[in-house]
């Protein structure tokens, strides 16, 4: 409250003492939730495809995990969701994984999600898709940013840049709530810091620190996978869009986005220099 944070709550998938509820809602807090616990959440957390069938709460977001091969084979479960949310954010829990092989697979899904959210925008819902209208409505950098403007806070009472770091090594802290947090090399986090990312319009793109640390050794340098993948969702979002003007389909907030030649931006580093 002094340093006036937001404060997100990532909920177990059991319910918390009373007295813990009774501190929480002593502060202004974002719920996120797993769907077993969604009472009062503000963003539910789906982690199994058997929870696709969910009782959609108003003015709830929802976050849905899997893996690329779940996700091609359940795109009429997808269908099906972005029927009935207002928001629903995607995450590929494997993209550590991806090989060039899976780009094309990964392109042929962005193309049907984006006949689903056509399809969903010809009925007046203006339903948002993290991979592919996110995009759309960003005129710079919105990445995740954790180190910069977001820390994590754990169970063990110590801070970390982000919850990965704390579940890959407790060792990994960053400070505690005695002394606070203390991130070496905080700008090593930054985007003025990362002369590729920096320069880049795949404005959506998570860049996340701690799989760069893991596939590049560099938190702030992405990966190849994450880089092409963000590209792919780039283009999709800018095809998506042209073919919603095609359709009379006008949304407010949306950004114009630009053709390029490009899948890596490494690939064309020298061009920048």
């Amino acid at each position: 409250m002094k340093e006036n944070l937001n404060i997100q709550f990532v909920y177990p998938d059991y319910n918390l003492p009373a007295t813990y509820d009774e501190v929480i809602e002593s502060i202004d807090h974002t719920k996120i939730k797993p769907q077993a616990q969604s009472k009062d959440a503000d963003v539910v957390v789906l982690t199994d495809w058997k929870q696709k069938d969910v009782d959609v709460q108003e003015n709830v977001a929802y976050v849905l995990r899997t893996s690329k091969n779940e996700l091609k084979e359940n795109l009429t479960a997808i269908n099906s969701l972005l029927e009935k949310v207002h928001r629903l954010n995607i995450v590929i829990t494997d993209v550590a994984d991806f090989q060039d092989v899976d780009m094309d697979d990964y392109n042929a899904i962005l193309a049907e999600l984006s006949d689903c959210l056509l399809e969903q925008y010809k009925k007046g819902r203006a339903v948002q898709l993290n991979l592919l209208t996110d995009r759309m409505m960003l005129s710079e950098m919105n990445n995740c940013n954790a180190g910069v403007n977001n820390i994590t806070l754990a169970p063990n009472g110590k801070f970390y840049v982000c919850p990965a770091y704390y579940y890959e090594d407790v060792a990994n802290d960053i400070g505690n709530l005695e002394n606070g947090p203390n991130i070496k090399n905080a700008q090593l986090y930054k985007l003025d810091y990362a002369p590729i990312c920096r320069i880049c319009d795949a404005f959506h793109c998570k860049r996340c620190v701690w799989q760069n640390q893991q596939l590049t050794l560099d938190c702030n340098t992405p990966s190849h996978q994450q880089c092409v993948m963000a590209h792919l969702e780039r283009n999709a979002s800018r095809k998506l869009l042209q073919r919603m003007k095609e359709s009379g389909i006008r949304l407010n907030g949306y950004q114009e986005i630009k053709e390029i030649d490009y899948l890596d931006p490494f690939n064309i580093v020298n061009k920048w220099k």
